[in-house]
C-alpha cells in the first residue's frame, strides 16, 4: 500500500480506510478549467479540515471542483508532502475510546508554491470562476513586517511578501475579469478577517498614495474584495509515532514524518481530534461552496466575533495556554496526561468556569458552558491525542493579550474589578516563571519558540529559580506592557498579585506546584 493514485486503483487493499467517493481525475480536470477555491497554507489543519470539507462536498455531489493549495512559507511541504503522493493526504481521526478513523483525502487537485508557481497562481486569480481564497498561514502571516513595508515602497510586480502579492494578484484579477472575490482567513486569531484586510489594503493604499496603482484599481480592492471573518477550532498536533506505527502495520509504506529545512515537522498523514468548528461570515460576492451542508456555520460578522471571543478569550485557548506553561514546568509532555493532575485541572476549572465564563458573550449558535464541558470532559483528556504542552506554549507572548487580556478588560469595564481573579494571574505568573527555562525540579527546560523570547529572557536573566532574593522587580516593566497583555496590568490592579505569585515560584524544587495549591485552595475556600 502506498499513498498514490495507482494504489487507490486497487481498493481491496484499503480495508478500513474511507476512500474518495468521486472521480479524482475528473474533479482535477474540472478544477483546472474552473477553479473555485484556492487555499494558502498547506499544513496539518488545512489537510485535516478545509480539504476534508471540500471532499465532503464532492461526495455529496454539491461540488464538482476541488481545492488548490499553495504554500508561501515552506516549499518542502509541497515538494515532499503533496507531490510525491499525487496530492493525496491521509487524515487520521483519534477517538477518545482509542479507535481511529482513516480517510484518504483526494480533494486537493494542485499543490503550488508562491516562489516557483506564481504565474499559475495568477492564472487562478484571474479566473472568473474563483469564489474564495482561504488561509491558514498562522497569525504571524498577516504581520506588517519589514518585507511588507519594503513592498509598499516598491512596485506591485516586484512584491516579495504574501500580503503585497495578494494585493497585486487582486489587481490582476481586476484587469482580467473584474469579478469580485472573498479572501477568507481561517487562522486561529482574533478578528482574522480584519487582520488580512488591514495588511492587503494597507499595501494597496501605500501604492495608491505613491502613484503606483490607479483610483480604479484601489477602488476594486476596497469595494469588490471581501474579507470574511471566521472562527476555526480543531486540535491538530504533529504526526504521532504511534499513529505511524499503526498505519505501517496496515501495510502502508513511505509515510514517515520528517523535518523540513525550515523546521516544519510534517508527514503524509495528519492526526487530529474529531470535534471541529468553523464559523464563517457569509460575505461571498462571487458565490461560494455550500459549506453549511458540511457542518460550517455561515452567519453574520457579529456572531462570528462572539463565537471567536467565546473560544479564544474564555472557553478553550486560555485554558490551553495556562495548562501548557505549567505542564512544561511540571514535566508533562502530553496535554491528556495533564488532565490527570488535580492541580492543573483545578487551575483550568477555575479559569474557565469561574473567571472566563461569567464575562463571555453567548454567541447563541454554540453554548459556552457546553463548549467548556466538551473541552474539559472529552477533548483535553483524550489519551489518544498526542498533543504536547510544548507545542501550545509556542508564541505565548503573541497570545496572552487576547487569551487573558480581554477577560481582564471585561472585568474592568463591567465594574466588577479584577480583585477576585486568581487563575488568570496564576497563568501569567506561570508563563513568566516558565521563561526562566528551569522546571519545578531545577532541571534545564527548553522554552518554545516565541518572537519575544530573547527580549523577555534577557529581562529576567538575573532571576534565579531557587532564590527569591534574586527578584528585584524585574517583571514589573513586562507587566506594564499593554502591547503584550492588551492592558497595563499595573493599572488593572493585578501586578502586585502576579508578582507575589511569581516570587512564590522561586522557592526551589516544588515551589511551582505549591504555589498552585496555595492560591487555588484559598480560592475554593472563599466560594
Amino acid at each position: 500500500m502506498k499513498l498514490n493514485l495507482a494504489s487507490l486503483a486497487q481498493p481491496a487493499q484499503w480495508t478500513g480506510y474511507h476512500l474518495p467517493q468521486f472521480d479524482i481525475a475528473q474533479v482535477a480536470q474540472n478544477t483546472r478549467a474552473r477553479p473555485t477555491w484556492l487555499h494558502f497554507g498547506a499544513g496539518n489543519i488545512f489537510r485535516m479540515f478545509p480539504a476534508v470539507l471540500c471532499q465532503r462536498l464532492l461526495e455529496k455531489g454539491s461540488a464538482d471542483t476541488g481545492i488548490i493549495c499553495c504554500e508561501s512559507y515552506d516549499d518542502e511541504v509541497i515538494t515532499k508532502c503533496f507531490r510525491p503522493y499525487d496530492n493525496l493526504s491521509l487524515a487520521v481521526t483519534l477517538l477518545p475510546d482509542g479507535g481511529i478513523e482513516k480517510e484518504i483525502v483526494g480533494s486537493v487537485t494542485e499543490s503550488l508554491t508562491v516562489q516557483h508557481d506564481f504565474s499559475r497562481i495568477r492564472e487562478i486569480f484571474e479566473a472568473p470562476s474563483l469564489q474564495m481564497v482561504s488561509f491558514t498561514i498562522t497569525e504571524k502571516g498577516y504581520a506588517v513586517n519589514q518585507m511588507v513595508e519594503n513592498d509598499m515602497q516598491g512596485a506591485p510586480a516586484d512584491s516579495r511578501s504574501l500580503m503585497a502579492q495578494l494585493a497585486a494578484l487582486c489587481i490582476a484579477r481586476f484587469h482580467a475579469c473584474g469579478k469580485p472575490l472573498a479572501l477568507v482567513s481561517m487562522d486561529n486569531c482574533s478578528h482574522n478577517g480584519e487582520k488580512l484586510s488591514g495588511a492587503v489594503l494597507g499595501v494597496a493604499k501605500a501604492w495608491h498614495k505613491s502613484g503606483k496603482i490607479t483610483d480604479a484599481e484601489l477602488d476594486f480592492l476596497c469595494t469588490k474584495i471581501t474579507f470574511p471573518w471566521s472562527m476555526i477550532d480543531k486540535i491538530t498536533p504533529r504526526p504521532d509515532p504511534k499513529v505511524e506505527a499503526s498505519l505501517q502495520a496496515d501495510g502502508l509504506q513511505d509515510i514517515s514524518p520528517f523535518i523540513t529545512a525550515k523546521n516544519t515537522y510534517t508527514a503524509a498523514f495528519v492526526n487530529a481530534e474529531k470535534p471541529q468548528y468553523l464559523v464563517v461570515e457569509d460575505d461571498f460576492p462571487n458565490g461560494r461552496p455550500d459549506l453549511e451542508q458540511v457542518g460550517v456555520y455561515m452567519t453574520a460578522r457579529d456572531t462570528v466575533n462572539a463565537t471567536e471571543r467565546m473560544k479564544v478569550t474564555g472557553c478553550l485557548n486560555p485554558l490551553h495556554t495556562a495548562m501548557s506553561v505549567y505542564g512544561c514546568l511540571l514535566g508533562y509532555t502530553l496535554i491528556s496526561a495533564e488532565m490527570q493532575d488535580a492541580d492543573i485541572v483545578s487551575l483550568i476549572t477555575q479559569l474557565g468556569y469561574h473567571e472566563a465564563l461569567p464575562v463571555v458573550t453567548d454567541p447563541k449558535i454554540l453554548n459556552p458552558k457546553a463548549f467548556i464541558d466538551e473541552v474539559m470532559g472529552e477533548r483535553f483528556p483524550n489519551p489518544f491525542m498526542p498533543d504536547a504542552p510544548q507545542r501550545i506554549a509556542t508564541d505565548t507572548s503573541q497570545k496572552v493579550g487576547i487569551r487573558f487580556g480581554e477577560t481582564i478588560k471585561a472585568y474592568q469595564e463591567n465594574g466588577q474589578g479584577t480583585a477576585g481573579l486568581v487563575a488568570i494571574p496564576l497563568a501569567i505568573a506561570g508563563w513568566l516563571r516558565y521563561l526562566l527555562a528551569v522546571d519545578d525540579q531545577g532541571a534545564p527546560m527548553e522554552v518554545s519558540a516565541d518572537p519575544m523570547k530573547a527580549e523577555l529572557q534577557a529581562a529576567l536573566s538575573t532571576i534565579v529559580w531557587d532564590d527569591s532574593n534574586s527578584y528585584t522587580g524585574q517583571i514589573r516593566t513586562i507587566l506594564k506592557n499593554a502591547a503584550i497583555f492588551g492592558t497595563d496590568l499595573e493599572q488593572a490592579g493585578l501586578a502586585d498579585k502576579i508578582e507575589a505569585m511569581f516570587i512564590s515560584q522561586l522557592g526551589g524544587a516544588g515551589s511551582v506546584r505549591k504555589t498552585l495549591q496555595v492560591y487555588l485552595a484559598s480560592q475554593s475556600q472563599s466560594k
